[in-house]
């Protein structure tokens, strides 16, 4: 087995190249021929997926947060490499997502035990999504939380190690003075227009830390969109309190649909993030493109993710 493994030093809070020099040697031990890169710039995982995907790589491994593995996507996708994951970054939703040891926090027992259990797992190809030319693996949000990332990335890494903390103070800040979108939308024919606080356009059932929809698949050709409706403050904080809850979907002001196509615009631009990165403005031109990527996948995933089997 043939694999390269692409370290982000700036992801997450702490320094990670002792820890993944042992994690080189278990794959090793393993059987994987392990080359090692460490990026320096934006982009250079996205260019180090391609050399893998074109190398005829078995394996691209991210070591990094959500934003690293967006860019090792928009590298791999429609190739036969498949994508593992080394969870060193801050949030890292997508190792939380597959219950990957280590997804909370980066410890160097953790890092081999995510890649064993990966190794150990299976290869099964799962659906992207697409914003605007940008594939994504978790979602693309427009509206407040957009807004929120928008303020804050690039961070640095002392405010890395604050965890969720400056998320909190910069969504109670922006809070007070964001009156919502009017946002007009087409999800594969059906219309829905109001006064938008925030769109989701997801392709897993995790949204940050909540359970968007346990009904969300990986592989079902689909993507899940959830319009929290609303005014001002007083609806913020109505949507934040039920995401808490887990009660968001049996509130009225929240739409929830599932399409292949999806069009948004507002009136005036509004920002977009993608798998938790700054990715411009509305309009978004967004769609699914099914069975596109390969990932590595631990037996304690949840099996809900998947109506179809592994290759």
């Amino acid at each position: 087995m043939k694999c390269l493994v692409a370290y982000n030093p700036t992801a997450g809070p702490w320094d990670m190249k002792r820890e993944l020099k042992r994690v080189r040697r278990e794959l090793t031990r393993r059987g994987c021929a392990v080359e090692m890169e460490t990026t320096h710039q934006p982009g250079d995982t996205t260019g180090l997926a391609r050399q893998a995907a074109r190398a005829g790589m078995d394996v691209f491994w991210v070591a990094g947060g959500d934003g690293t593995v967006n860019e090792a996507v928009n590298g791999l996708v429609g190739s036969r490499t498949a994508l593992g994951t080394l969870p060193v970054g801050t949030g890292n939703i997508w190792a939380r997502q597959l219950h990957l040891p280590g997804a909370s926090f980066p410890h160097p027992f953790h890092l081999q035990e995510a890649a064993i259990a990966q190794i150990e797992g299976r290869v099964r190809a799962v659906d992207t999504g697409q914003v605007n030319g940008r594939y994504f693996l978790l979602w693309a949000g427009i509206g407040f939380d957009a807004e929120v990332t928008h303020e804050l990335e690039p961070r640095d890494r002392a405010t890395k190690r604050l965890g969720p903390l400056p998320y909190a103070i910069a969504a109670v800040t922006l809070a007070r003075e964001f009156s919502g979108l009017r946002t007009h939308m087409v999800v594969d024919g059906r219309i829905v227009r109001g006064r938008t606080i925030l769109v989701i356009v997801s392709n897993t059932q995790m949204y940050a830390y909540f359970q968007m929809s346990r009904q969300a698949r990986l592989d079902d050709g689909l993507l899940d969109v959830f319009v929290f409706k609303g005014l001002g403050l007083a609806y913020i904080l109505r949507h934040a309190a039920k995401l808490f809850s887990g009660r968001h979907l049996q509130d009225p002001r929240v739409v929830q649909l599932q399409g292949k196509e999806i069009t948004t615009w507002t009136e005036g631009p509004a920002a977009v993030q993608v798998d938790g990165d700054p990715f411009g403005t509305t309009p978004a031109s967004i769609r699914v493109v099914p069975r596109s990527l390969r990932i590595l996948v631990p037996d304690q995933a949840p099996k809900s993710l998947f109506v179809r089997g592994a290759l």
